[in-house]
């Protein structure tokens, strides 16, 4: 499956959360958590800043902020739990069926939004993000698998085998028939065993390496 990470530039829809850290270029913001309401989600953050009395003045003054507990505060260190309205960027994700992994870190203005989705969500949520006129970039997109859905349960076993055995090695730490000896099978069942596993490991590396 997918996934992508992205930055966002949350201050060309006056995003507060987004305008409110290029109050503080230079510091670090984290939402750990959030948890999905109609109308006002409850979220999680962590701000990392020296500036801790004058962030959570600056955050409790802000109209957006409907309600909200300063969890844990030290000199370098702002944990605060809040509800707040729906944003522009939150409605992107949520109209795209889409939930970011976090943290979701932002820094001066943008937003480092990391989702893994099919390809469908995601561009859906591209295409929600154009919508709102919100500016985005492509960091990086990979592609991952379950090795579980890639490979049979035995083709697994016999790869990782040969991997662990140094099959694979050069000069190799062991040939096919002690391989097959290891797992009690004839040696051509092994060979046929390891090309169909390796056939669809190249082509699945193949067409990930295609699609970024």
């Amino acid at each position: 499956m997918p996934k992508v990470h992205l930055q966002v530039d949350g201050t060309a829809v006056d995003d507060w959360l987004a305008d409110l850290s290029t109050e503080f270029p230079d510091d670090e913001f984290r939402l750990l958590a959030t948890q999905s309401r109609e109308e006002h989600p409850l979220a999680l953050l962590e701000a990392r800043t020296t500036e801790g009395e004058r962030f959570v003045r600056r955050f409790e003054a802000t109209p957006e902020v409907l309600s909200s507990d300063v969890v844990y505060h030290d000199d370098r260190l702002v944990l605060v739990q809040f509800t707040t309205v729906v944003t522009e960027l939150y409605g992107a994700l949520r109209g795209s069926d889409n939930v970011s992994l976090y943290p979701t870190i932002l820094r001066n203005g943008r937003f480092s939004v990391t989702l893994t989705a099919s390809h469908e969500r995601l561009s859906n949520y591209a295409d929600e993000l154009g919508k709102a006129g919100i500016p985005y970039q492509v960091s990086s997109l990979t592609q991952s698998y379950d090795s579980s859905e890639l490979l049979t349960e035995r083709q697994w076993e016999f790869v990782t085998g040969a991997v662990e055995r140094g099959y694979y090695d050069t000069p190799r730490g062991c040939t096919l028939t002690e391989l097959a000896e290891e797992f009690e099978v004839h040696k051509s069942a092994a060979s046929r065993l390891l090309h169909r596993a390796e056939g669809r490991i190249m082509r699945e590396f193949v067409e990930s390496a295609t699609k970024k």
